[in-house]
């Protein structure tokens, strides 16, 4: 390859690489800051779905035996399911009727499910909670869905200093961590059954091979077979 060529070549990878980082510019980046894992986490996530989202999403695939389970207060689990039982589901309070009308015919998605069919999972819900803003001509706008008809149901867009955002943050936090929960409830109890299985198996492992041992070590005293 001559100079003339390498220079043309080399000229033509950089505008290629340029053009490619203005495209990547414009895709959606998702804010992956590390989300709660304790259990009071958990809870107050629980709280603000309950109180904030349950009147228009639901989480059909949820319980409120659940909640009991998760540490969620008794008496306010009581007043969320209004005399149902505690296997009932966490049923959107929203009428379909009254949800299309409201949100131009379409009804609110379902959230048991939301953060495993959302790629990206948590850090995609917390990024679109914290995502609204307001554009130069006043109207409410989310970074993530621009599109979305869901209000800011946190208030993050009206936020007024650095104090109120950071509190806002951190819920949004506290609901990703537990709509990840919701998503699999029974995850936990997996896991703790996973720790005593592999206790078992290594304990099993362990007194085989000392069987084995001792069995062979008698083996080895009898005297051969002539």
């Amino acid at each position: 390859m001559n100079l003339k060529s390498f220079i043309r070549h080399t000229a033509l990878t950089l505008l290629m690489t340029l053009a490619s980082g203005g495209a990547s510019a414009n895709e959606v980046v998702l804010d992956h800051s590390p989300l709660p894992e304790d259990n009071a986490a958990l809870v107050r996530g629980a709280e603000i779905v309950a109180t904030n989202c349950n009147g228009c999403h639901g989480l059909k695939y949820l319980r409120y035996r659940h909640l009991l389970n998760l540490g969620v207060n008794k008496d306010k689990i009581e007043e969320w399911r209004g005399g149902q039982s505690l296997d009932a589901t966490l049923a959107s309070q929203m009428p379909e009727e009254a949800a299309k009308e409201s949100f131009g015919g379409a009804v609110p998605p379902d959230l048991s499910l939301m953060a495993s069919a959302r790629e990206g999972g948590g850090h995609y819900l917390y990024s679109y909670l914290t995502g609204y803003h307001n554009t130069q001509d006043g109207a409410l706008s989310n970074a993530i869905f621009p599109e979305t008809r869901m209000p800011d149901v946190l208030g993050i867009a009206t936020a007024t200093d650095e104090k109120q955002k950071a509190d806002i943050q951190a819920q949004a936090k506290d609901v990703s961590a537990f709509l990840i929960w919701a998503a699999d409830p029974h995850a936990p109890e997996r896991k703790q059954l996973g720790i005593y299985v592999l206790i078992y198996l290594a304990f099993m492992t362990i007194l085989l091979y000392l069987w084995k041992r001792r069995i062979w070590a008698r083996i080895d005293q009898e005297p051969p077979i002539e």
